[in-house]
C-alpha cells in the first residue's frame, strides 16, 4: 500500500497571471474569485485537492506586486511569508516572452528560498512553439527551476501532470482536511468573494481596488427556504458611492442579481440580498479598518 502524501502548496506569481484560474481548476469548483483586472485576491485562502493517496493544500496567496498603501504592502507581506510555509512553491508566468521588472523581483526572491520551485509557464494554448521554446529557455537561465513545465489554467492542460509533480515532491503526512472539504473558508467570506468579484466586473478604472465587502449577516428563515443576506460595500469617495450604485441604481442592480443567482447555486437556497454602500475614507490605509476586514 503507497503511503499517504500531503503537505502545502504555494502559487505566486504576478498580478493577473491565472493564479486563482488554476487553483479552481485543480478543485474542481469556483472557490477563489476571478477577474481581467489585478489585485482580485487580497487574503491567503487555503483550497484543498484530494487525490486517492494524496491531500495538497493550497495557499492562494495575493498577486506580487509594489506595494502603493498598507492593504497592499499586507498583501505583499502575505505571499513572502508564504514561500518559507510550504513544501512546494510554483511560480506562474503567462506568454510574455520577455522577463519583466514585476517577474524579476520574484525570481531575486526565489533565489534565497530553498523550497522546491516548480515554473509553470500559463497560457500554452495561445504560445506558438517558438514563443513557448523562448519563454522556456529565458527562464530556465534562472537555473532555480526544480521543473519547468507549460499548462493552461483555463482549459485544463497538464494541470493533471502540475498534480502528479506535485504530489512526487510532497512528504508523507496527514490527511489534514476530510477528503469532501476543498477549502477552509466559511460561507460567509465565500459569498463576501463573490459580491467583490462581481463589482470588479461591473466597475472600471481605480475604483474596485478601494472596495471591500462585508457580510453583516446570513439567516435562514424558519418557515421558507430562504436566505437573508445583509451586505456592506465600503468605498472611499462619495464620488465612488455615486459611480457603484449607477444612475438610478442600475449599477448595484446588476451586481445585486448577479451574485444573488451565484450565491443561490452555492448555498442550494433562494437568497434574499439587501447590498448597501457606505464610505470609509482611506480604508486601505487604516490599520483598525483593514483588522477588521481580516486584511491585517
Amino acid at each position: 500500500m503507497l503511503a499517504f502524501k500531503s503537505g502545502f502548496v504555494t502559487i505566486i506569481g504576478r498580478p493577473n497571471v491565472g493564479k486563482s484560474t488554476l487553483i479552481n481548476n485543480i478543485v474542481g469548483q469556483k472557490i477563489l474569485i476571478m477577474s481581467n483586472k489585478p489585485q482580485t485576491t487580497r487574503n491567503k485562502i487555503q483550497t484543498i485537492y484530494n487525490g486517492e493517496e494524496s491531500q495538497i493544500v493550497f495557499l492562494d496567496t495575493p498577486g506580487i506586486h509594489k506595494p502603493k498603501n498598507k492593504l497592499g504592502e499586507n498583501m505583499v507581506k502575505a505571499a513572502k511569508d508564504t514561500l518559507n510555509e510550504v513544501d512546494v512553491i510554483v511560480f506562474l508566468v503567462d506568454e510574455s516572452t520577455e522577463i519583466g521588472p514585476g517577474d524579476r523581483y520574484i525570481l531575486e526572491m526565489l533565489k534565497d528560498v530553498k523550497t522546491p520551485v516548480i515554473l509553470g509557464i500559463n497560457k500554452i494554448d495561445i504560445l506558438e512553439p517558438d514563443a513557448y521554446k523562448a519563454v522556456y529557455e529565458a527562464y530556465s537561465e534562472y537555473n532555480i527551476f526544480d521543473e519547468i513545465m507549460g499548462l493552461s489554467a483555463i482549459n485544463g492542460k497538464n494541470v493533471d501532470k502540475l498534480i502528479d509533480k506535485l504530489v512526487e515532491r510532497l512528504p508523507d503526512g496527514p490527511q489534514y482536511f476530510p477528503s469532501d472539504m476543498i477549502t477552509d473558508q466559511p460561507e460567509r467570506f465565500i459569498v463576501s468573494e463573490i459580491v467583490r468579484e462581481k463589482l470588479l466586473h461591473y466597475l472600471h478604472e481605480e475604483v474596485p481596488h478601494g472596495v471591500a465587502v462585508v457580510v453583516n449577516f446570513m439567516r435562514q428563515r424558519e418557515d421558507k427556504d430562504i436566505i437573508d443576506i445583509d451586505v456592506t460595500i465600503y468605498c472611499e469617495r462619495n464620488s465612488h458611492k455615486a459611480i457603484i450604485i449607477g444612475k438610478n441604481g442600475k449599477k448595484i442592480k446588476g451586481v445585486g442579481k448577479s451574485s444573488r443567482e451565484e450565491i443561490e447555486r452555492l448555498l442550494g437556497s433562494k437568497v434574499f440580498m439587501e447590498i448597501w454602500v457606505k464610505v470609509k475614507k482611506d480604508w486601505r490605509d487604516k490599520e483598525s479598518m483593514l483588522r477588521n476586514l481580516g486584511y491585517m
